[in-house]
């Protein structure tokens, strides 16, 4: 079924673009994922507007599909989270945690939403706000260790003095955390130094869910499930496996119509600077997608850089010159001419083109693409 949205853009008459999100496809991934991981629970990574496709259908559909437990950034994710579901059933962890500011803490309880807590400032305030509020003393919360990638998190050394904070205030965390540097990486000796680590951690909190692995980490060897796992990237169409085989099903599909053809003669140049150089007499198409839509300027072709490519009529064709702000050129040449004409869809993203596929060419990763997608697509969502 094919259905509009509270995030389905401008009208379709109105845009130069489609954004098609196959939500049975999102709810697919998740479930492989689940049975990847069991018996651990499988979770839904949801910041940054769910990966770029819309934060209340895809929180939506994941319930639907059996998803109880949602990963945040910010507290303002994790309201519209909230807001989406309505359910109490659903747990909201933001994984940044505590901010700086009056009112922080109360935005948290309000919404039902659970820090991640990374440091033992932030645990201390979080008891202190939320002492008595609950039968069980204190509003759930979990702690996030750090294991190696130095972002956010307690330091391990800290771990026995977060414990002693923890047992004078008679309270316990939900959940324990970390979070890995490069599981995608599966011969990383790192992988294995921070599972270690982190079951360290775990010892000293018997009987407290645990939580390590990501999208990649689902997928190696070690199998470092624990408790719960917290795929984001994969539940997108993201290949968690790379240099293997996609076990994930694509989730979105972005198209453009053609608006304007034209032949130029070998010599001729396209775009900004001149940087394409027509090698033949050559056919070019011009659709309205630029960076301004979120597409990275980076996936140029030029006379030295291979580009981006594009499938027209069947056949996949590359870029010609730059990307600019709105428009970008593609050299149909090699296109069944009776199937390129103005109007005719040009698929930037999908099955054959996937969000690896651009990054690659962009000369960045997957999750830019995705949360990179603009606001001036049209959007809709099949389920």
């Amino acid at each position: 079924m094919t259905r509009a949205s509270d995030h389905s853009g401008p009208p379709l008459a109105q845009a130069q673009a489609i954004l098609t999100v196959d939500l049975a496809a999102l709810c697919a991934n998740w479930r492989k994922l689940r049975d990847q991981s069991k018996p651990a629970e499988c979770a839904a990574v949801v910041k940054a507007d769910a990966y770029g496709i819309g934060t209340e259908p895809a929180a939506r559909a994941l319930f639907d599909a059996g998803c109880r437990t949602f990963f945040v950034a910010h507290a303002s994710e994790g309201a519209r989270v909230r807001a989406a579901l309505g359910s109490i059933d659903a747990r909201i962890f933001v994984l940044n945690g505590l901010i700086a500011g009056d009112g922080v803490a109360e935005a948290f309880v309000s919404h039902g939403l659970r820090p991640v807590i990374g440091s033992l400032d932030e645990l201390k305030q979080w008891l202190a706000h939320t002492s008595g509020r609950s039968i069980s003393g204190y509003l759930p919360f979990a702690l996030h260790f750090n294991t190696g990638m130095n972002r956010l998190g307690i330091e391990l050394h800290e771990a026995s003095a977060a414990r002693e904070v923890l047992r004078a205030a008679n309270a316990q965390p939900e959940l324990l955390m970390s979070h890995f540097v490069s599981s995608e990486v599966t011969d990383d000796p790192l992988n294995q130094r921070q599972i270690d680590g982190f079951a360290r951690v775990r010892e000293m909190f018997p009987g407290v869910c645990a939580s390590v692995a990501n999208s990649s980490g689902i997928y190696l060897g070690q199998r470092p499930h624990f408790d719960l796992v917290r795929p984001g990237y994969a539940l997108y169409g993201g290949n968690p496996t790379p240099g293997l085989p996609n076990p994930m099903r694509s989730v979105v599909k972005l198209e453009a119509p053609i608006i304007q053809l034209r032949t130029i003669e070998a010599g001729d140049t396209v775009g900004y600077n001149a940087q394409w150089t027509a090698k033949r007499r050559s056919r070019l198409a011009t659709i309205g997608v630029g960076y301004a839509d979120g597409f990275p300027r980076a996936a140029m072709n030029t006379d030295k850089k291979a580009g981006a490519e594009a499938v027209v009529g069947g056949v996949i064709c590359p870029f010609a010159g730059r990307v600019s702000m709105d428009l970008i050129v593609i050299d149909v040449t090699d296109a069944p001419q009776d199937r390129v004409v103005i109007g005719t869809m040009v698929e930037l993203l999908g099955e054959t083109i996937t969000v690896d596929d651009l990054g690659a060419r962009a000369n960045t990763i997957g999750y830019e693409i995705l949360t990179g997608l603009g606001r001036r697509y049209h959007r809709r969502y099949e389920s």
